[in-house]
């Protein structure tokens, strides 16, 4: 499944929130915003086994319809802007956060996924 290797085990949440390679720490994890490479640049470390589905977009959607809602409540108690400011606003704020988050979030769980050593679709079974 993934490349094996002796590197010094890295902390997940810290590589997968800077968007590094989770087996060596240095190559880019994503290619664009949020795709996934196919290989890290550095230790050749195979990315493409590594896929957290949709799990990082629930995340996003839970926390950034949170955040905006709050900002949006809080801005028309503030101010009472007129609606075309919150028709102005709120799309870029949305698509900017759920863009930011989704990338950060997904970081951290394809890296956890790797130091956990996990795959799609298997199930570990003790007997």
């Amino acid at each position: 499944m993934l490349n094996q290797a002796h590197y010094a085990p890295i902390d997940p949440t810290r590589t997968g929130l800077q968007g590094k390679c989770p087996r060596c720490g240095q190559g880019r994890l994503f290619d664009g915003v949020l795709k996934v490479k196919p290989e890290c640049n550095a230790c050749r470390l195979d990315l493409s086994a590594l896929d957290v589905g949709d799990g990082a977009v629930v995340f996003v959607v839970m926390f950034a319809n949170i955040i905006v809602l709050g900002g949006a409540l809080a801005l028309e108690n503030i101010f009472s802007p007129p609606l075309w400011v919150h028709v102005l606003l709120w799309p870029i704020v949305i698509l900017a956060l759920c863009i930011w988050l989704t990338r950060l979030i997904k970081g951290v769980l394809l890296a956890y996924q790797f130091a956990r050593k996990t795959s799609p679709g298997v199930i570990e079974q003790n007997d």
